[in-house]
């Protein structure tokens, strides 16, 4: 694989790697634990995620129209921050964060394949089959940008088409019954629970920042990468309302908690029967796939770049190749680790946290230092930010009650990843100022 190459996405390419992202985790991986939290309103809640995710989408269009970049979201911090321990701090937040959500769909991707084979989640089956598809999607990537692009249109045709068809379906067979997207009584959760479900539906939009961290690969990308954004979002969000609404008309709010981790396939089976089934899973199958490739992807673009701006620590451990092809071996790693070690929805909460917490930072420093820059509308950058701190506040104090573990973990990785970052810049700074000194004394003994 080589370096960036400029012009090698297309507007339709960039599209389907957001699309691929986002509906790998948003729909097969999510829709179970937003229904757990918000019961009968679960289809409304991804309406209003992705509202949420629109008024996010703003800072990071104006800042990819003003500065594209391969490095998408590390460019975007530095240009705020500068390159300093806020900037490397949040984009490593970031990129722990689509590392968590490769982990997410790698694990989806085995629950699902062992409904082929009346499997469970807790089958042993479940992390071995995740491992096999990070294994293989690493292998994807060293084949370069091409083949990415390619297998970017075609399998967002085959996944967008699958779901559309067994999202239409299935209302089809229900008569279209309106009742499980709009429920007609009140709702039965607390209002802390449905903010929290927001959280998650939020991180089913999320993968919209693939396209910003392949900006410097789309074609005409001052124009294409908020094109590409705008329109991945809209069709994710209508992806995720019919599909919700279809799950929701053919199974019960228990039932679909009960089978959260494979909910799809669950409502396919009375319906269809097996062959809904074997459809279903092999939609679920491949927008898994396709999920983590393009996931993986940005991610090793974004750390490349951080490790250009001598933001993060960098060894080659003797590996061959560029430092693309490097960070690709350690974020399949870490991700096989992860999913190893947590299950799907400790791992959604991880994700969701980090997430958050850094789009919240994005939003402060285009309001606080690049507004004039990039012509940004302070209102709309206010709201957004209002909007994710509800949303995190609400999704945390949920999770303290139901899995502090989780939270602990979080807190404790974000604590170690700051003062990680502080320690290694202030070390950086102190070799480099030896080294101006030790060369300023050789210039003066020259003379």
């Amino acid at each position: 694989m080589s370096d960036y190459k400029k012009g090698s996405l297309s507007l339709a390419n960039a599209v389907a790697m957001g699309t691929g992202v986002m509906i790998g985790a948003g729909i097969f991986a999510l829709l179970g634990q937003v229904a757990e939290l918000s019961g009968e309103y679960f289809a409304l809640s991804f309406i209003v995620g992705g509202i949420i995710s629109g008024f996010s989408a703003y800072s990071y269009i104006k800042m990819a129209d003003a500065y594209p970049s391969a490095g998408g979201i590390a460019m975007f911090l530095q240009k705020a921050y500068g390159k300093g321990t806020i900037t490397a701090f949040a984009a490593l937040l970031m990129a722990f964060s689509m590392i968590l959500n490769e982990s997410l769909v790698a694990r989806t991707f085995g629950t699902y394949t062992m409904q082929l084979f009346n499997g469970n989640e807790n089958s042993f089956w479940v992390p071995v089959l995740a491992v096999a598809l990070l294994v293989t999607a690493f292998v994807v990537n060293i084949l370069g940008n091409e083949v990415i692009g390619k297998t970017a249109m075609t399998t967002a045709a085959i996944k967008i088409g699958g779901i559309l068809i067994f999202a239409v379906g299935t209302l089809w067979a229900a008569e279209f019954s309106i009742g499980s997207a709009l429920p007609s009584g009140g709702p039965e959760n607390k209002v802390i629970d449905y903010i929290a479900s927001l959280a998650l539906t939020i991180l089913a939009y999320k993968g919209f920042t693939t396209i910003t961290n392949s900006g410097g690969e789309v074609k005409n990308p001052h124009k294409n990468v908020g094109r590409a954004i705008v329109l991945s979002l809209i069709i994710c969000a209508v992806v995720y309302f019919m599909t919700a609404w279809a799950v929701g008309a053919n199974l019960s709010i228990p039932e679909i908690v009960q089978a959260k981790d494979y909910a799809l396939a669950e409502a396919a089976r009375p319906l269809f029967g097996n062959y809904g089934l074997w459809f279903t899973v092999g939609i679920a199958i491949v927008a898994t796939i396709t999920g983590v490739i393009f996931s993986i992807f940005a991610v090793s673009r974004m750390t490349a770049m951080l490790t250009n701006m001598k933001l993060i620590p960098h060894s080659h451990l003797g590996m061959p190749g560029n430092i693309q092809q490097h960070m690709l071996v350690y974020i399949v790693v870490l991700s096989i680790a992860l999913t190893v070690l947590f299950d799907l929805s400790g791992i959604a909460a991880m994700g969701a946290i980090f997430y958050l917490i850094m789009d919240i930072i994005i939003h402060v420093g285009v309001l606080k230092h690049m507004k004039e820059k990039v012509k940004a509308n302070s209102a709309i950058v206010v709201t957004a930010i209002v909007m994710d701190v509800v949303v995190l506040a609400g999704f945390i104090w949920v999770k303290v009650q139901t899995n502090l573990t989780v939270v602990l973990v979080s807190a404790g990785l974000i604590t170690i990843i700051f003062f990680g970052e502080k320690l290694f810049l202030r070390g950086a700074k102190k070799r480099s100022d030896e080294e101006e000194d030790h060369k300023h004394r050789g210039n003066q003994k020259e003379k």
